[in-house]
């Protein structure tokens, strides 16, 4: 479509809009929110058919859940990662390596959750896929996407690591950015899926990121501000704003039908695919370590998650009354709304937090 314009702007002047990532940016929010919002319900009630009884409850969480949530279906990461592909398909530009290598990673890590979902929801049961299983064919996705960013971009910042507050620091790290960018990708769509227990909570801190991460996308992409800046610029990865304006869109449609009570979950088929999409951004812009403080909640969850099992494991005794750290606070009194409004602000200080990096230096 990009290609099209290009040749018919000479003759329309009104067409050269499109080539501004800004304009396709905006688009693409416009596109995969009305696309959710149009074929949410019938999305919805085609997986209600399938599910039958919906994504079945964890006995072991909080029992206030076998009520509240018993018969919801689940696999509503479909929405979104429909809305997502059509919106970056129609308004990014399809030339550019690092929107494939987005995309590689996203569809990798949905199919992956797709199947866990599949089985937990055939079997009735909430184990899936293996956990070994399912680490190790992330880990090769993200591995085999962390090799093609690094063969993309120009050396020696293709395969280094940058830091924040520090215009020249760089640590070159070869052939083991393989090994980092992997980490990053797999940890982040693990932890935005340890983070997508209750209505509404993993959604917005997502589009918060992916907010943050359009910018620094858009910024980083661009040499002028690049320099003005005082980041390291990397050429090609202001295409990336068009994606993460496609996830907001799509983000905001699948909140109308997520907001408590929700009449969908996203699944492991939407949070994987959103967190792993989040890290290879922040691989291919650079800003990996940005990550951890714009991702500040996911990391939180994370955390918790392995400090209950290594603290057990090891003492016999839990840190949390439950874990991941949400589930902590509701054995402790707070009701679903509240923990969940609380964590969209900590969610969006900590994106304040990380944008600063970008002046600070």
């Amino acid at each position: 479509m990009l290609q099209w314009l290009a040749e018919f702007q000479g003759s329309v002047p009104a067409v050269n809009v499109f080539r501004y990532i800004t304009f396709r940016t905006g688009g693409a929010i416009i596109t995969a929110l009305l696309f959710v919002f149009m074929f949410g319900p019938a999305i919805i009630a085609l997986l209600r058919l399938k599910q039958g009884k919906g994504q079945p409850i964890r006995t072991d969480g909080p029992q206030s859940h076998l009520l509240t949530k018993k018969g919801t279906p689940t696999m509503g990461g479909l929405m979104i990662f429909s809305g997502l592909m059509v919106a970056t398909l129609l308004w990014g530009n399809l030339s550019n390596p690092y929107v494939w290598v987005v995309l590689f990673v996203t569809i990798g890590f949905g199919l992956i959750g797709f199947y866990d979902d599949y089985l937990k929801v055939t079997k009735q049961t909430h184990n899936g896929l293996s956990g070994k299983t399912r680490l190790a064919i992330e880990a090769l996705i993200a591995g085999t996407a962390a090799v093609v960013i690094m063969h993309v971009g120009r050396d020696p910042l293709s395969s280094s690591l940058a830091f924040p507050f520090f215009k020249d620091l760089l640590l070159d790290l070869g052939w083991f950015f393989v090994i980092l960018g992997a980490f990053v990708i797999v940890g982040a769509g693990n932890a935005v899926n340890l983070t997508d227990g209750l209505d509404g909570l993993a959604i917005v801190p997502v589009m918060v990121a992916a907010a943050s991460f359009g910018m620094i996308s858009y910024l980083s992409g661009n040499v002028l501000f690049a320099d003005y800046l005082q980041i390291h610029y990397v050429a090609g990865v202001g295409e990336l704003a068009v994606i993460c304006g496609a996830i907001i869109g799509a983000g905001i449609g699948f909140l109308w039908f997520n907001a408590p009570p929700a009449q969908i979950f996203m699944g492991d088929t939407g949070s994987l695919a959103l967190g792993g999409l989040l890290g290879t951004i922040a691989v291919a812009t650079k800003h990996e370590i940005v990550l951890a403080v714009i991702g500040g909640l996911f990391v939180l969850e994370a955390v918790s998650v392995i400090v209950q099992v290594a603290s057990f494991k090891l003492t016999g005794k839990r840190v949390f009354k439950m874990a991941p750290i949400h589930h902590h606070f509701e054995q402790k009194g707070w009701t679903e709304p509240q923990i969940v409004i609380r964590f969209w602000i900590i969610a969006v200080v900590l994106a304040l937090i990380g944008l600063s990096t970008l002046k600070l230096r």
